[in-house]
């Protein structure tokens, strides 16, 4: 089936709307950071730079490390950014942008987001690298796609609602698993995490600056909550704000997708780390090194 031109717009010069890249430019094994500027930290890491591209909060490159290509792509904040990045980073991948007819052979990605966010409780100490072996959708982004169901865990989301006594004017929430190739490729140096994606840093999150929550307990709730999956207890970690949608799309479009994040702050001590950046360039460092390993 070919796709309207209305539907997936292909610029001039042959690469994807938003992000500005052309299908030769993907490399198989992606890294996405939320900071465009991270994008450079990145970037120090690899060489053989082929490709650079800047549109709006999208910038890309293209280079090399350990004789693997890897792109990284930074997608701004948020998780209405997922849907774009995603849906451009597939469509390169496995859409014809000379027929708009899907590819006859799948091509998978793997995807890592490296993000900062902030800790649930006590025991997770400031500089943690938590891995989102599952992640909660509060953002509502892939309940606008069919069939969210074959790829979330409806019965812990029946349990999280329940025990929340969730406000019906919000979005339902979603859990959904993350590539089991990308924790394991992780798992020996990252605290097990349940990630929450919020819709926003303030209210979305639990924090109170002027406006009260429509959830005024929202925070002791989450850190309370507890459900079993696979055999293991697993218990809300963090909050952040893209990883939901990116499990999730990964998911429906067959791609290896994960978010791994350093802890900036612990909202449960009330405690925050503004001079992270040496954390977080050690978690790019391991980041590339594992990625070029696939």
């Amino acid at each position: 089936m070919r796709i309207p031109e209305s539907e997936f717009i292909i610029n001039k010069d042959g690469s994807a709307f938003h992000i500005h890249m052309r299908p030769e430019q993907l490399a198989d094994n992606v890294i996405l950071v939320g900071d465009p500027g991270r994008v450079a930290m990145v970037s120090e890491f690899l060489t053989d730079i082929e490709f650079r591209s800047v549109s709006r909060e999208f910038v890309s490159v293209t280079g090399w490390h350990n004789g693997k290509r890897l792109t990284v792509l930074s997608h701004g904040i948020g998780p209405d950014n997922i849907d774009i990045v995603l849906t451009e980073l597939d469509a390169l991948a496995n859409i014809d942008f000379a027929t708009r007819e899907e590819k006859p052979e799948h091509r998978t990605l793997n995807i890592l987001r490296i993000g900062t966010s902030g800790a649930l409780h006590p025991d997770i100490p400031l500089g943690s690298y938590i891995l989102s072996h599952i992640s909660v959708g509060f953002d509502g982004v892939m309940n606008w796609y069919a069939n969210r169901d074959k790829v979330t865990l409806p019965m812990v989301e029946r349990d999280f609602v329940q025990h929340m006594k969730w406000n019906p004017t919000l979005p339902t929430p979603y859990f959904v698993k993350a590539s089991p190739l990308l924790v394991n490729l992780f798992r020996d140096i990252t605290v097990k995490g349940v990630t929450i994606s919020a819709p926003g840093f303030y209210g979305p999150q639990g924090r109170v600056v002027r406006l009260q929550l429509a959830m005024p307990n929202m925070l002791e709730d989450i850190e309370s909550f507890r459900f079993m999956e696979g055999g293991e207890e697993y218990r809300i970690t963090n909050y952040e704000m893209e990883g939901a949608p990116l499990a999730g799309f990964g998911a429906h479009l067959g791609h290896n997708c994960c978010t791994v994040c350093c802890a900036v702050a612990n909202r449960y001590l009330k405690s925050s780390n503004p001079d992270y950046r040496a954390s977080v360039r050690r978690l790019v460092e391991i980041c590339v090194d594992r990625m070029s390993s696939l």
